[in-house]
Parts: C-alpha cells; sequence; structure tokens
C-alpha cells in the first residue's frame, strides 16, 4: 500500500449562518425530520385500529366520500396508483374497503367502505385530538404550520403549475 505524502485533512466546516450549506439549515433536512417525527406519532395511535398512517389517508378520502376512483384517492393522498394498489388491497383483505368496476367506467376501480370501514371511523374520530397531545403543541400553532405547508405545497406541486393562466 502506498502511503499518502499529504495526510492533511481539510478544515471542518464549521456550521454557522454563512454556510449555504450547514445540514441544519436545509428546508429539506427539517421537513424530512419533522415528517419522520410526525408520522412516528400517528403509529402506537393507529396501530389498535389495524391501520398505518398510508391507510389512514386513504380511509380519511373514502370517509369524506365514496365511491371514489382509485385513480382519485391516489390524487388526493398524493401516492402513485402503484404504490396505492397493494395498500389498497391490504384495506381490503382487513375487510374495510371493496374494489370493484365503476358503473360508469369500466376501465376505473372505484373504491367502497364496507360497513367494518365506516365503523372505524367512529374510533378514527379520536386521533386528531390524541395526535395533538402526543406532540404536546398548541392546536393553533398546529393550524399554523399545516396552513404555511398547505400554501408551499399548494405553489410548488406540478398542479399549481400545470394550470392554465386566466
Amino acid at each position: 500500500m502506498i502511503a499518502r505524502t499529504d495526510d492533511r485533512q481539510p478544515p471542518p466546516v464549521e456550521a454557522d449562518e454563512a454556510d449555504p450549506l450547514a445540514l441544519e439549515r436545509q428546508l429539506c433536512f427539517a421537513l424530512a425530520v419533522a415528517s419522520r417525527l410526525v408520522i412516528g406519532t400517528y403509529k402506537p395511535i393507529l396501530e389498535p385500529m389495524g391501520l398505518t398512517h398510508p391507510q389512514y389517508l386513504v380511509m380519511l378520502a373514502l370517509w369524506e366520500q365514496e365511491p371514489r376512483a382509485l385513480s382519485e384517492v391516489a390524487r388526493l393522498v398524493r401516492l402513485e396508483p402503484a404504490t396505492l394498489s397493494p395498500l389498497v388491497k391490504r384495506l381490503e383483505a382487513a375487510g374495510f374497503v371493496t374494489r370493484e368496476r365503476s358503473s360508469h367506467d369500466e376501465r376505473q376501480l372505484a373504491l367502497r367502505l364496507t360497513p367494518e370501514g365506516r365503523r372505524l371511523r367512529q374510533q378514527a374520530e379520536r386521533v386528531p385530538e390524541q395526535v395533538v397531545a402526543a406532540l404536546g403543541v398548541e392546536v393553533a400553532e398546529l393550524a399554523h404550520l399545516h396552513a404555511e405547508l398547505s400554501s408551499l405545497i399548494g405553489r410548488i406541486s406540478p398542479e399549481a403549475s400545470a394550470t392554465p393562466a386566466a
């Protein structure tokens, strides 16, 4: 093995406000950590209901309105249909939803709640208050954060840029 003649290491970069690459200054880092922590808060709340967080999002969409086309649910929860399909199959196996061909368009798969899926909504009504309590953050602060994130999503999502100008 050949030894390096220059064993000097570059000086460590200090994470200060002048460093544009400081980890703590990165929006992506803050969002990723916050997302993992918040979604992790849901896990022990949803487990007794037999739901994962992505499944909970699908159920929320169906509790708002049903039947819904699989493609519409995918758009609402912002998942690709190919990602959503196995998740929906697990919800069907658990007895919460049914998948059937749409009577309006045979190419569309319609999702409907089962009676058990409708009953699950009663348990789910307690989820938001349990999450707020587990996070230990004021509701007003969470509402403000939600509004800010929703605004950001609206400005940067592909759908926003695809909207024709009036």
